[in-house]
């Protein structure tokens, strides 16, 4: 009875084991791939209007890519402050009026004005009188009828005269006085104050009435004449950069380019590892302001590269890609890189292996085929 339970029992773990293997086990799909094959229609090959061609030998200029902002050069930058502590009498300045040199910008007044100019026409006076007391003083001193010290003490006193009125005559010279209508006995209840260059006015700090410190900037006239473009350069391409290399620049927001050339390089590298490269701009423009952002392209020489036109290269996923032809209606989309461009041209670097002479490449209608390839994708 034992050897019959026992003999049931090992054939039913057999049979189970039997089943067990039998069992297909279940592959994991494969993941769809995307395509990289676009397949045409005669009828679409007539819309797309393929053009092909072959990766081309250019002459492109390699660039550095820099930012920076426009600038003046110091002695174009004017700040202008009062000479002496005093009140604004008046002033029609607004931001953005335009000064020329010699103009009055602004009128200061203050008691201590009037003070200056009267103490030096009273020390004028006392020169005179000081002046013939030295003389005499002189005269009998030759004769040895008054004491040396007395001489002595007319002469100190004389020069110390002269020495005051020297001091106050270039006191009132910075306060921009008449000196000759001052020494005809004219005293000036007001000064001016004139601008030192041609320029626009690009600040102003101060109203009619209000107490200036001659520490303090009334206003800020800059001449945009001398524009320069301030450039940032990384340190690893200063080896690159010379004089006179030609600047091709934008501003920001604007898609016209101007022109410029290298004119400064400088020996400092800052703690960014850049450089300040100043760049004057080939033609003047009034409508150009100083703080202006912009972005730069330094040509740094020429060389023979393969090109492609520019409507050759798509980008696929933020990855730069052209169609090579396959067949008559197939195409295949291969991923590149790009260099520099000008002129229509752009620099490709094609994979290892790529067959420059023997493949044909399109040139124009690789839009349509990225577009048809993408409308594959989406119906998969």
């Amino acid at each position: 009875m034992k050897y019959l339970i026992y003999s049931a029992l090992i054939l039913f773990l057999f049979s189970c084991g039997s089943k067990a293997e039998k069992e297909p086990v279940k592959e994991a799909e494969p993941e769809a791939e995307t395509s990289t094959i676009a397949t045409l229609t005669p009828a679409q090959f007539q819309t797309a209007g393929i053009v092909l061609g072959n990766v081309e030998k250019k002459q492109i200029s390699s660039n550095i890519k820099a930012n920076g902002k426009l600038d003046v050069p110091p002695q174009s930058l004017i700040s202008v402050s009062a000479p002496f502590g005093a009140f604004i009498k008046n002033t029609e300045l607004l931001q953005g009026s335009f000064v020329r040199k010699g103009q009055i910008v602004v009128s200061l007044q203050h008691p201590d004005l009037i003070q200056l100019q009267q103490d030096y026409l009273e020390n004028k006076s006392q020169q005179e009188y000081l002046q013939a007391e030295y003389k005499r003083q002189e005269e009998l001193a030759k004769e040895n009828v008054n004491a040396q010290k007395v001489f002595q003490q007319a002469k100190a006193n004389y020069q110390t005269a002269l020495a005051r009125i020297k001091g106050l005559q270039e006191k009132l010279k910075l306060l921009n006085i008449d000196m000759k209508a001052l020494d005809a006995g004219n005293i000036q209840s007001t000064i001016n104050l004139y601008s030192p260059i041609t320029g626009y006015v690009t600040a102003v700090n101060t109203n009619i009435g209000a107490y200036v410190n001659p520490s303090d900037k009334l206003f800020e006239i800059v001449n945009t004449e001398h524009l320069h473009a301030e450039l940032t350069v990384f340190e690893k391409d200063i080896p690159k950069l010379k004089l006179e290399q030609r600047v091709r620049f934008t501003l920001a927001n604007e898609t016209k380019q101007r022109t410029a050339s290298v004119h400064l390089i400088g020996r400092q590298i800052s703690d960014e590892r850049t450089v300040r490269v100043h760049c004057h701009l080939d033609r003047e423009d009034r409508e150009l302001l100083p703080g202006m952002y912009l972005t730069a392209w330094i040509e740094t020489g020429n060389a023979m590269v393969n090109a492609l036109p520019d409507d050759a290269i798509i980008q696929f996923e933020d990855k730069p890609c052209i169609f090579i032809a396959k067949s008559k209606y197939q195409y295949e989309m291969v991923p590149i890189e790009k260099g520099n461009s000008e002129l229509g041209y752009t620099e490709v670097i094609l994979p290892q292996g790529f067959d420059i002479a023997g493949t044909k490449v399109v040139v124009k209608g690789a839009y349509f085929l990225f577009a048809k390839l993408r409308n594959v994708e989406e119906e998969e």
